[in-house]
């Protein structure tokens, strides 16, 4: 039996510049998959999202040969992509675009398997 782990790394924030999730661990795992959903729009702005890889949780490098991921953040829903032949660790650095003060509030899952 295969065994699953779903993380929340982030649980509704606003986003309106540069962030990154919490690091996460999964060096057991051969595979991971990224959901990023849209709880509160915001008109006009966009996220870039780009897939990070560590061998220590504490120096990072963006995915090789992994185009970032782009959301519209104008409207609700969801967004997914899946991670292979990562290091130990993963996380999301992500950029919001012609944002206001207030940008479109986000919850990150990573969900990863052995």
């Amino acid at each position: 039996m295969r065994h699953s782990q779903t993380a929340v790394l982030e649980r509704g924030e606003h986003f309106n510049a540069e962030f990154t999730t919490e690091p996460y661990e999964v060096a057991w795992a051969g595979e991971a998959r990224f959901f990023v959903q849209v709880l509160e729009p915001q008109p006009s702005s966009t996220v870039v999202l780009t897939t990070q890889f560590s061998p220590d949780g504490l120096n990072w490098v963006d995915a090789d040969g992994v185009d970032s991921v782009k959301l519209d953040s104008g409207s609700a829903g969801m967004v997914s992509w899946p991670v292979r032949e990562f290091g130990g660790w993963l996380r999301l650095r992500g950029t919001v675009r012609d944002s206001p003060e207030r940008g479109p509030r986000l919850r990150i899952y990573l969900v990863v398997k052995e």
